[in-house]
């Protein structure tokens, strides 16, 4: 393999350097990034060159000060051992780290980057509306200037009444000439046939019949008169003799007025509840920072505006922010049900009407007897959310009172925006976040 084969193949590896983005998230350190900001710790990779020494070095094959004797000791620049080189001075062996850069993306990036990785598709919903513009005229009222009068509509209104009262005078008038038939006779006949003249025309074309001396019993009955005489319709009028008038009237006026679009802002508030009691030690915190965390970077990637909530509860309940939430340890009872009623009361601050939420627990599934059933899952039901999440973190399998997880699954089994998800290493971090993620994208 030549020079250039190697260089293509350093420069793979240099566009490859970044570890799997799943890797990542399950054993990467997340502490170097912010909410805004993720940083993937990688090795810099140095692509392969000639290097040239600068330093004057005399004639080819000659050494520093002559030739040396058989036996003599070379003195070579920098060696380690020479005291008048540039080695390195005495101290402890390893004292500096490898160097490492980092692969930096903004939230947005890493959203589209893990749905790549876990197949997820989440559109978030716009609830906010901050602004309000003018769109195409396509709106239509029945008022406004008349440089916004539209002629179509006001012509298709007009014809449309045309065609519906139009009628085959000749057709009624003779109708009026069957013997012994009154002006209600003729009336109740042509409205059978669906011909829409009124009482009082059939009256005045009988008058002017008899006063011009036409005979008024041509036809015996109604059945000889239409047996003789075919109506003709008021298309086949207007293609042979042209639309002479069209009546307007001014309810067929229509103005065009430009749509309104309302444009919505995709917002969010999280709440995060971590269960911080002296059950909860190290290994099952950094289970609960390792879901949580790109959870954040994730939702604040794919919305507009998003919000974080912190709530660390052992028997009560209080808010923390972020920096001390995944570090905190107590050590009491635990009761769940004291950070829901927190978590009720931050998200009144939050309309449902302008705010997607999510609400998000994690802890070992211990709780106080019956708190659970009669009163975490109640609120659960009554807090309007996208998603309730519960992330049971058990390394070391369940215990005889971790039961919270599995009473929330079979009381709430009914809701489709409720999803538990169980954590037993890092393994199993990127399937949860893939369970609570497409949970909500089904909600």
């Amino acid at each position: 393999m030549g020079l250039r084969e190697d260089l293509e193949r350093f420069r793979e590896i240099g566009d490859q350097r970044r570890p799997d983005l799943a890797e990542f998230i399950r054993e990467g350190d997340l502490s170097g990034s912010s909410r805004n900001q993720v940083r993937i710790p990688v090795k810099l990779v140095d692509l392969p060159s000639f290097e040239y020494d600068q330093r004057e070095m005399g004639g080819v094959g000659q050494g520093q000060g002559g030739t040396p004797q058989p036996g003599q000791p070379v003195d070579v620049p920098g060696d380690p051992g020479d005291a008048d080189g540039e080695g390195d001075e005495d101290g402890d062996p390893g004292e500096e780290g490898g160097e490492h850069g980092y692969y930096e993306m903004d939230p947005a990036e890493f959203a589209q980057e893990l749905d790549e990785e876990l197949g997820l598709d989440l559109e978030p919903k716009g609830k906010r509306v901050v602004e309000e513009v003018e769109g195409d005229f396509t709106e239509l009222t029945r008022a406004g200037p008349n440089s916004t009068l539209d002629f179509e509509q006001l012509f298709k209104r007009g014809l449309k009444r045309k065609l519906a009262t139009d009628f085959d005078e000749a057709y009624v008038r003779e109708a009026c000439r069957v013997e012994g038939a009154s002006a209600r006779d003729v009336f109740e006949f042509c409205r059978a046939e669906n011909v829409l003249v009124s009482l009082a025309w059939i009256r005045e074309t009988m008058n002017d019949l008899e006063a011009d001396g036409e005979s008024l019993d041509e036809y015996p009955d109604f059945e000889a008169f239409a047996a003789e005489n075919e109506r003709e319709s008021a298309l086949t009028r207007i293609r042979r003799d042209g639309l002479q008038s069209v009546p307007f009237r001014r309810e067929d006026e229509r103005y065009r007025q430009p749509e309104i679009i309302e444009k919505r802002q995709k917002n969010v508030v999280v709440v995060n509840i971590r269960d911080v009691s002296g059950s909860m030690r190290k290994t099952k915190r950094e289970l609960v920072e390792r879901t949580f965390t790109p959870l954040d970077w994730y939702l604040t990637g794919k919305y507009d505006e998003a919000e974080f909530r912190y709530i660390a509860h052992d028997a009560e309940a209080w808010e923390v922010e972020r920096g001390e939430f995944f570090g905190i340890r107590s050590g009491g009872g635990t009761r769940i049900s004291s950070a829901y009623e927190l978590a009720a009361e931050i998200l009144e601050e939050y309309p449902w009407s302008e705010w997607n939420r999510y609400v998000f627990a994690a802890g070992d599934s211990e709780n106080s007897s019956n708190d659970t059933v009669e009163n975490v899952v109640p609120m659960m039901r009554d807090i309007p959310a996208n998603l309730h999440a519960y992330v049971e973190t058990q390394p070391g399998g369940n215990t005889i009172n971790a039961t919270h997880a599995e009473e929330v699954e079979r009381e709430l089994a009914d809701m489709d925006n409720v999803v538990v998800t169980r954590l037993s290493g890092p393994d199993d971090v990127t399937d949860a976040i893939r369970d609570i993620l497409s949970t909500e994208g089904n909600a």
